[in-house]
């Protein structure tokens, strides 16, 4: 005795294997987004009289890495050794002041940093710039700072 299923038995049966499949099709689709790759890019030259911060890299850490950092590197250099001024990144996430990160006089520094607020889960904007410390009778001489942005809502 063969069992036989009705149609109406089947287009259920048939209907239930699309939606499951569908289903996983979305859980598969938010796992590999909740596993993107970080935001990367190369920070321009950043140079004024005196200073220059070149080979630049960055990365907007997704959430839950790192804190959800802007994490930048590059080399400092002083390109006036005889002045004797010292050199500076100064480096400016949303909701906080400037931090800077000083070179070395007559030399060129690797640098390396991770920044962000704690208050946040990511970091998606940033100000960089570069200056060169003139002392406290002169001010310093900063370029302009170059934005960096990446908008984790929409990707």
């Amino acid at each position: 005795m063969a069992m036989t299923a009705s149609p109406r038995v089947a287009e259920v049966c048939v209907k239930r294997a699309v939606l499951g499949m569908a289903a996983i099709s979305l859980v598969f689709s938010g796992t590999v987004a909740a596993f993107a790759s970080p935001v990367k890019g190369a920070i321009p030259t950043l140079a004024t009289t005196g200073v220059a911060f070149t080979g630049g890299k960055y990365v907007f850490n997704r959430p839950g890495v790192n804190h959800g950092a802007f994490e930048w590197s590059g080399r400092l250099r002083d390109e006036l050794t005889d002045d004797r001024h010292n050199v500076y990144v100064e480096v400016k996430i949303q909701g906080h002041d400037w931090v800077r990160y000083y070179g070395k006089q007559r030399s060129s520094v690797m640098l390396h940093q991770s920044n962000w607020n704690g208050a946040q889960r990511y970091t998606g904007e940033a100000r960089i710039r570069a200056c060169r410390d003139r002392g406290s009778l002169r001010p310093d001489n900063c370029m302009r700072s170059k934005k960096l942005t990446y908008n984790w809502d929409r990707g």
